[in-house]
């Protein structure tokens, strides 16, 4: 186990009795609830300083609804230290106001993720609208959480570009295909969004991306060292992605993993992988 605290900057909790989530319809696993509570259970045992909780993919019309929920599980749990919420970057100028209502829920939304993984045409992200949304975020102190799948990286490269003075935050290493041991185009677009300074990278996801029933560390290892050596040490955060995770591997055994693929890295850059980078970019007290 790491022998440095952990900021989790990659957790989701829901009650699907709460909030509508019809992705976890027929998910007998995940379609339960998965609180502060269990997060605790799951993460039993680890020096665990703080998590950050990140939309859940909520059906639209619920997303304040859950960013209220959200806020209402941090009165109850201390270590919940930051929100990013669900948020219509396409909305362009008229997403000021979206953004007025999130900063009145709560002092701990940090910042906003649009999921673009499931749009079939990627260059939605160049829209001028959704480019103007994203310039917007820098305004109200809001970072932008990216979720996309490998094939996609390229549209939103050229995003990031375009928003220089925005923070970027690339969620589950860019989805790669780990199940078939695909590195390439990936690799290399990895570097170009990397030589991007605006741009963090979760080390979360990659056990979901790979075969969920007999994956081992050697297939992980690969991408992990790719995107560590492409960000750096300052940019780089941990991240479970707990519950999706559990997909694929126990809380701990993801925790394993990743320490055992890093060992060799040398504390002050062990201590900004599993905590202090996660502070920094969601600005955590």
């Amino acid at each position: 186990m790491p022998d440095v605290p952990i900021v989790d900057a990659h957790v989701h909790l829901w009650d699907p009795a709460h909030c509508r989530l019809s992705w976890l319809d027929k998910n007998e696993l995940l379609n339960k609830v998965y609180g502060p509570a269990e997060y605790a259970e799951h993460s039993k045992g680890l020096d665990m300083q703080g998590f950050v909780y990140v939309e859940t993919g909520e059906n639209p019309h619920f997303t304040l609804v859950e960013m209220r929920w959200a806020a209402a599980r941090a009165a109850e749990d201390p270590k919940l230290k930051a929100i990013v919420a669900a948020a219509p970057l396409e909305a362009g100028s008229r997403l000021k106001s979206y953004l007025k209502e999130l900063q009145a829920i709560s002092p701990l939304i940090k910042g906003i993720r649009r999921i673009t993984q499931g749009e079939k045409d990627a260059n939605i992200v160049l829209d001028a609208d959704f480019v103007k949304g994203a310039e917007l975020l820098p305004d109200f102190g809001l970072s932008c959480d990216l979720c996309l799948r490998h094939d996609q990286l390229e549209p939103h490269i050229e995003l990031v570009k375009r928003c220089p003075k925005t923070q970027f935050i690339l969620d589950h290493i860019a989805k790669p295909n780990i199940k078939l041991h695909k590195l390439d185009p990936w690799r290399e677009n990895i570097k170009k969004l990397a030589a991007l300074p605006n741009v963090v990278c979760k080390v979360s996801g990659a056990v979901t991306e790979a075969d969920m029933k007999a994956w081992r560390v050697e297939d992980l290892a690969p991408y992990v060292a790719h995107v560590i050596e492409s960000f750096g040490a300052d940019r780089v955060c941990f991240g479970s992605d707990w519950p999706v995770a559990l997909l694929a591997s126990s809380y701990k055994r993801w925790v394993e993993t990743l320490d055992e693929m890093t060992k060799s890295m040398p504390l002050d850059a062990r201590k900004k992988l599993w905590a202090e980078n996660a502070k920094r970019v969601y600005r955590i007290a």
